[in-house]
């Protein structure tokens, strides 16, 4: 209750709840806000015929369409749920990863931790897209591809992080007194450890999930991630390339295509970002009072 009330009264926490539950509802009522003309492919971004020439705002089309007419207002509410989902998997899957291999590490030690820090390290030297591009590619063009590749290359932060909690937790006395009174390893990393050392990676998580949102949209603007069509802010983004600098005499005359689902991926970094610090400042004692 504490915490809850702590982050419901700092400003900048308050805004990063509002901009979160927004999205939220969006994502919710995507169905409701922009029906799919699609039913069994809700994702599919309906058009308005084969043009390349983006079209304005319109009352047909609330804002404006991309290239090949596609509708960038469905593609932007149905985006939402995709950066939920993205963001999301991503995320716990590889938090569940970095934790496994961490926990392992650092309460057995010795071989083990080594052997296991040193392939952490190993992954931590690759270049993090170049890497994530160059297995998309050869798991093929995919959102799901792009989002194994993500994961991939994402736990090892997790992985240090939770190793070195579990460090300065299991020689603590109540770690001791458990071992003391017979709990087996298991018993004794999952009941008494592991659940005292997630503070941080509360943080982690809820900073993260911005930028794998991030991550996925770069990687479907390079032609790596959704494919053409799919409702994606990345996707979305990349169909607006070619009209980023405007026309003759007229350098805004695309303004709409990059804008409009360039807007939705700040706010939702921005959100979660938000949300992130405020839970940094409540749960970790260090930052108490320092602000």
């Amino acid at each position: 209750m504490w915490v809850l009330k702590q982050l419901f009264t700092r400003p900048l926490s308050l805004v990063g709840f509002l901009l979160l539950f927004t999205f939220i509802v969006i994502a919710v009522f995507a169905p409701w806000i922009a029906p799919p003309k699609y039913p069994h492919e809700p994702y599919r971004i309906p058009r308005d015929g084969y043009w390349a020439e983006p079209k304005p705002p319109s009352a047909n089309h609330l804002l404006g369409t991309a290239e090949g007419q596609y509708d960038i207002f469905y593609g932007v509410i149905w985006g939402t749920r995709t950066a939920f989902k993205v963001g999301i998997v991503i995320t716990l899957s590889a938090c569940a990863i970095g934790m496994v291999i961490g926990s392992v590490a650092a309460y057995h030690g010795g071989f083990i931790d080594e052997i296991l820090m040193r392939i952490t390290d190993i992954f931590y030297t690759l270049p993090f897209l170049v890497a994530a591009m160059v297995l998309t590619v050869v798991l093929g063009r995919s959102l799901e591809n792009s989002m194994i590749a993500l994961i991939s290359f994402t736990w090892m932060g997790y992985a240090r992080v939770i190793r070195s909690e579990i460090l300065k937790i299991r020689e603590i006395d109540y770690t001791q007194a458990a071992r003391a009174l017979g709990a087996g390893n298991l018993r004794i990393l999952l009941r008494h450890i592991i659940p005292n050392a997630l503070y941080p990676i509360f943080v982690m998580v809820s900073m993260n999930i911005g930028s794998m949102v991030i991550s996925i949209s770069t990687l479907s603007f390079l032609g790596l991630g959704a494919e053409v069509g799919y409702a994606d802010w990345g996707q979305m983004i990349s169909l607006a390339r070619n009209w980023m600098m405007g026309s003759a005499g007229n350098a805004a005359a695309y303004w709409f295509t990059v804008v409009c689902p360039g807007v939705p991926i700040i706010l939702f970094v921005l959100a979660w970002n938000l949300v992130g610090d405020s839970l940094r400042d409540v749960l970790d004692p260090r930052m108490r009072g320092t602000r």
